[in-house]
């Protein structure tokens, strides 16, 4: 029992996360995430969904081979969940600012089908248990794994509770992702002590890289959590309506799950994007999403750095150190701009930004300002920021780190040191002598404006449909990703040298712009590039790369290929 899960705790720090900071509903503005997951039995349909992704028929008639050759029927459903790039909006989200990812057409497919237990089969063996899933992998390193939920009963006096229990050991091993979807596919939706799941056979396979920061694992989760939907009969005409938003609200706690704590917009932009858009994500004061179409005329390529970093092992130089220089940075704003605070309040940046300008209603339902205001006020923050340099550098010479030491940084904070550490650094772990306060804040409010640039220009070109402002609009964008870029890697600091290297050779190799994506410190970049110039752009790339020479075929293209904005998830029935 000390492996299972019964609720969620103990959570290790990932990127992408809000949660660490707030827990934040899913509202739902537009009719996104208001629609049912699409559910086809037309392959013409589906695949024109899918964009310009090659040789989707053959994968898909390899997979359902393959199920029928290891489980001796054919699939009644493939599901599929595709991964994600972030165009623009790095480090911002856990301040609560917006990000424009897109969904790609990389993706995770499970092949499934329920299981037969004949009667009276041994329930000593796990395969025969009730509910119980044997799930297979194509990938030839990962092991068929067979495992089966238990129920369990709480009861007192007055309340008398049926619940589930399912190993799932705090590993990102891909079995786990499968077991955190059935989990809570389970407490979601078989609550009585009648209730029993479909006993279920599956077979997975994926084209996302792993650890590249194209979200592999939360397309993982989501197609995992949608597999156990449509087998247990929640998408079937007449069961519960199950919308695009529930699927995301469920898929961001399965992740936790794992022991990944996540903000929501890796799911929400697998779940709700749709083709050639990028998906707006807010966090403030909700969970919101709505597209945002791209200009045409040009694709994106992700180029992965082949850089690989650790977050487990880097985060307290990395991810978890610039979660604590946002969250002091926005009380030491706080402060120098005169927005009331509590004692002990962890505010972020978004919310500073919401105080100073007098924003009304938050919190009683209220959407907060207009992005035409937003982009206003945070126009004005690049002085303000100056507020967070450190005293002893502001006259004469500063230097250009602009680094605090911790006294430093509790003084500046106004905290009697007791409590700053209370509520800055007892729950996460930072390895660092200097903070630096201001690059941070630098960068965050700068990539936030980006954002709504980007955003507002997409729908500028977007309403004005004239090639002229098309191609002005793409140069445009281009801009903004290359300034992007420049701000990861001077001021949060995200970058890495192959990633530096990597986005310079895309821009000489003829991009519009080209900037990491993820978290940063290795993975993947995402370039925008001429539709017309694809072929010879990755030709170049391929070339000028040092560690992609001797690459060929499908080795090269699991590294560098050209995506469109794509469709989210979605499930196939047969």
């Amino acid at each position: 029992m000390a492996n299972g899960i019964r609720a969620v705790a103990g959570v290790r720090m990932k990127p992408r996360s809000t949660n660490q900071v707030h827990s934040l509903s899913l509202r739902r503005p537009t009719m996104a995430a208001d629609e049912p997951i699409p559910v086809f039995t037309n392959l013409t349909e589906l695949y024109g969904s899918l964009g310009t992704s090659l040789n989707h028929a053959e994968r898909w008639n390899n997979l359902t081979d393959e199920f029928e050759k290891r489980f001796g029927k054919k699939p009644t459903y493939i599901v599929r969940a595709p991964g994600r790039v972030n165009l623009i909006g790095e480090h911002i989200d856990y301040a609560l600012f917006g990000v424009l990812p897109a969904a790609i057409e990389r993706d995770i497919l499970i092949a499934c089908a329920p299981r037969e237990i004949v009667p009276n089969s041994p329930v000593d063996e796990q395969h025969h248990a009730p509910g119980s899933v044997v799930a297979e992998n194509l990938h030839p390193k990962y092991t068929r794994q067979v495992f089966a939920p238990t129920q369990t009963k709480t009861s007192t006096e007055d309340v008398h509770v049926e619940g589930w229990h399912l190993d799932i050991p705090k590993e990102l091993r891909w079995e786990n992702y499968v077991k955190a979807g059935y989990y809570g596919v389970l407490t979601e939706h078989f609550t009585g002590a009648s209730d029993h799941p479909t006993p279920v056979d599956m077979l997975v396979t994926g084209t996302v890289p792993a650890g590249s920061g194209l979200s592999s694992s939360a397309a993982m989760v989501v197609s995992s959590t949608l597999t156990f939907l449509a087998m247990n009969g929640k998408l079937e005409p007449g069961a519960e309506k199950v919308t695009k938003g529930d699927l995301v609200k469920l898929s961001m706690e399965n992740e936790k799950r794992v022991g990944v704590n996540s903000g929501g917009m890796d799911q929400a932009a697998s779940v709700i994007s749709v083709p050639s858009s990028m998906l707006y994500i807010t966090f403030y004061p909700s969970l919101t999403a709505s597209p945002t179409p791209l200009p045409t005329g040009a694709v994106l390529v992700c180029a992965h750095s082949l850089k690989v970093s650790d977050k487990a092992l880097t985060a307290e130089r990395g991810y978890n150190l610039r979660v604590v220089e946002t969250l002091v940075g926005a009380r030491v704003l706080a402060r120098a701009l005169g927005v009331a605070l509590g004692p002990k309040e962890k505010i972020t940046f978004r919310e500073v930004v919401g105080r100073y300008a007098g924003e009304v209603d938050v919190g009683r339902g209220g959407r907060g300002m207009d992005e035409g205001a937003l982009m206003e006020v945070l126009g004005r923050m690049g002085e303000a920021v100056e507020a967070l340099k450190p005293k002893s550098q502001t006259s004469g010479t500063p230097h250009p780190e602009f680094g605090v030491t911790m006294e430093e940084m509790v003084s500046m904070s106004g905290m009697e040191k007791e409590e700053f550490e209370e509520v800055y650094m007892s729950w996460i772990k930072v390895d660092a002598t200097h903070f630096k306060l201001y690059k941070r804040a630098k960068h965050v409010f700068s990539e936030a404006l980006r954002v709504l640039q980007l955003r507002k220009l997409c729908l500028e070109n977007a309403s004005a449909n004239n090639p002229d402002t098309n191609t002005a609009a793409l140069l445009e964008l281009g801009r903004l990703m290359n300034d992007s870029q420049t701000s990861c890697a001077q001021d949060f600091e995200c970058s890495c040298a192959e990633l530096d290297e990597l986005t310079q050779i895309a821009r000489d190799a003829g991009a519009y712009g080209s900037r990491l994506t993820g978290a940063g410190w290795g993975g993947c970049t995402v370039s925008l590039v001429p539709e017309d110039k694809v072929g010879e752009f990755i030709e170049k790339v391929a070339r000028a790369y040092e560690p992609y020479r001797g690459l060929e075929g499908e080795a090269l293209s699991e590294v560098l290929f050209a995506t469109r904005p794509s469709v989210g998830a979605c499930v196939y029935k047969f």
